[in-house]
């Protein structure tokens, strides 16, 4: 069965409203990057890294904040993306009417039960926030809780494996240079 080939139109629909939607927002880097870079880096892995050709999966990955850091509402991606991007941002999206810590402990617990475009997600959410702490972290973060963060993602990327050896295996070298990195600094 041959898959259509991803509609370029979809992606840049996605980036458009990514970058309407966060237009304000920065990154917590010393450069304050703007947050769009950061939802262009996640697509990017998904291509490049991971292979995904899926155009659902691209653009829910580009507006995989949107629920979660702005104030989009699900019927605005519906209605500009449909049902199955919806769906994919909705499983990526934390609850922040939670306190962190339980949010964190449930994207642990719930990696395993993400449907397979959601988990891909995820994975590439964490391979590019692990590049980001290692290379320009939070300018507020001591060094134990960029160890910490590395080993909670480590923990949530174990519930995600089985859907993308190659994003895994990018993960997995991510983290190894992190913690040689952040056990040189101790």
């Amino acid at each position: 069965m041959s898959r259509s080939p991803v509609n370029p139109g979809v992606i840049l629909s996605a980036l458009s409203f990514a970058a309407e939607k966060h237009r304000d927002q920065r990154r917590k880097d010393r450069e304050a990057s703007p947050y769009i870079n950061h939802l262009i880096e996640v697509s990017n892995l998904l291509w490049n890294i991971g292979k995904v050709r899926d155009e659902n999966v691209l653009a829910a990955a580009i507006l995989h904040d949107t629920l979660e850091d702005t104030q989009t509402q699900s019927e605005e991606i519906e209605s500009a993306f449909g049902k199955i991007v919806l769906g994919y941002v909705q499983e990526v999206t934390d609850d922040k009417s939670l306190p962190k810590a339980q949010r964190k402990q449930l994207q642990i617990d719930h990696a395993p039960k993400k449907s397979p475009g959601a988990k891909q997600i995820k994975l590439a959410d964490k391979c590019s926030n692990l590049y980001d702490i290692m290379n320009s972290p939070p300018v507020d973060w001591s060094l134990e809780r960029r160890h910490e963060y590395f080993l909670w993602a480590k923990a949530v990327v174990e519930g995600l494996r089985g859907e993308n050896t190659a994003l895994e295996s990018h993960f997995d070298q991510l983290f190894e240079l992190g913690m040689k990195r952040l056990n040189e600094e101790i």
